[in-house]
């Protein structure tokens, strides 16, 4: 299978605690490696405000990662992203 580069930002409620950021970071690169892909980089862009309200919320913690891996890997990922209740976007 052909690996493409992908840079991904995940944006955690800014009332979870850091082992809480910790545990969602380290969640997200087992679904990564999971099927193969690699996690070139990892971002930790620390508490940001937002520019406005996202569901009720000021601010948020951010994250990006640079990753490398198959299209068919991301289906779960994306599913673990969208129901997390910790994460915003």
């Amino acid at each position: 299978m052909y690996m493409r580069a992908y840079e991904l930002m995940v944006i955690i409620d800014g009332d979870v605690d850091d082992a809480g950021v910790s545990a969602i970071n380290k969640r997200v690169g087992e679904l990564i490696e999971a099927d193969g892909g690699t996690i070139a980089k990892t971002d930790l862009w620390g508490r940001r405000r937002f520019a406005y309200p996202i569901n009720h919320k000021l601010e948020g913690v951010y994250v990006v990662f640079e990753i490398s891996t198959t299209a068919s890997n991301l289906d779960e990922l994306d599913r673990f992203l969208r129901l997390a209740d910790d994460v915003v976007r």
